[in-house]
């Protein structure tokens, strides 16, 4: 492994870290309905299984799912599930005060976990970069050194996330429309609920 693909996969790994998505939009909606804290949590979640699934890949997991498609389903079924229950929530909870609303930590935490954790397509989506980007035969050091580089990486944009979408000015603008903003987040985390459940 050389500096230059560790680089390559840091900025394929960025930009769909960025992308619209379940995870994306969670944390941008955690950090700006319960605060800094529990946006930094929800992004340590979905960062440690995301890096979780590279190690899978990287041990060559994937396989697993082309071997035996009813568990890549029943998978993909649970996440779909999981998503249109947390867009039911922030829909019902869109009209109460944000301050009745915060999580603890903890909660966004296993909130975030839980989101990467029913989304097999993050760990062929890892397959797929790392086998583009590294050279066959990987040796254990690198592998190390690949699965924390991806936890860092992850952490540190959601770090950056947090603290961008809890200032003042942001927060501020949220609570002037937060039933029209969550309401929009709960539609669109269920349609992709929904997309993730009826694709192939």
């Amino acid at each position: 492994m050389t500096w230059t693909q560790l680089v390559t996969f840091n900025v394929v790994l960025i930009v769909a870290i960025a992308s619209p998505g379940p995870a994306m939009l969670m944390a941008t909606q955690t950090s700006l309905s319960a605060g800094r804290t529990a946006g930094i949590a929800v992004g340590a979640g979905l960062g440690l299984m995301a890096a979780f699934w590279t190690m899978m890949a990287l041990l060559g997991f994937g396989v697993v799912f082309e071997l035996f498609p009813f568990l890549y389903v029943g998978a993909k079924a649970a996440g779909a599930a999981y998503l249109l229950y947390i867009a039911y929530g922030m829909w019902r909870s869109a009209g109460v005060p944000a301050k009745a609303l915060i999580k603890p930590a903890r909660r966004a935490f296993r909130q975030g976990f839980l989101v990467n954790l029913f989304n097999p397509k993050s760990m062929l989506f890892a397959a797929a970069v790392l086998v583009t980007v590294f050279p066959a035969g990987i040796g254990v050091a690198d592998s190390i050194v690949i699965v924390a580089n991806h936890f860092l990486v992850e952490i540190a944009f959601y770090t950056a996330l947090a603290f961008g979408m809890s200032t003042q000015a942001v927060v501020k603008r949220y609570m002037q429309a937060k039933i029209y903003i969550d309401r929009a987040a709960a539609a669109v985390l269920g349609a992709l609920g929904l997309r993730i459940l009826l694709s192939r």
